[in-house]
């Protein structure tokens, strides 16, 4: 085994460890699949500038937690077919 394998495994590990807690951390959403599928409750409400909820989300934890979900799953991706190539 290399040694860059070996880093790129312990990194790895350690991504997924933290995806896992992170996820864990999100609050349940209760309108599920269905309403991502159907385009939500505001869908046919003819708001499309969206609320004030919708436009500073990115500010609160819940939103900083859904964008941090977001990198880790890209570079668990990333990571993934490294290691699958290096393999």
């Amino acid at each position: 085994m290399s040694p860059i394998f070996i880093a790129l495994s312990i990194v790895y590990i350690v991504l997924c460890v933290g995806l896992i807690t992170i996820i864990l951390m999100q609050r349940k959403r209760q309108a599920g699949l269905g309403a991502g599928l159907s385009g939500g409750a505001g869908a046919g409400s003819g708001n499309s500038g969206g609320s004030f909820w919708d436009k500073n989300k990115k500010n609160t934890v819940e939103g900083k937690l859904e964008t941090y979900t977001k990198v880790g799953g890209a570079l668990f991706f990333a990571l993934s077919m490294a290691l699958g190539l290096l393999a």
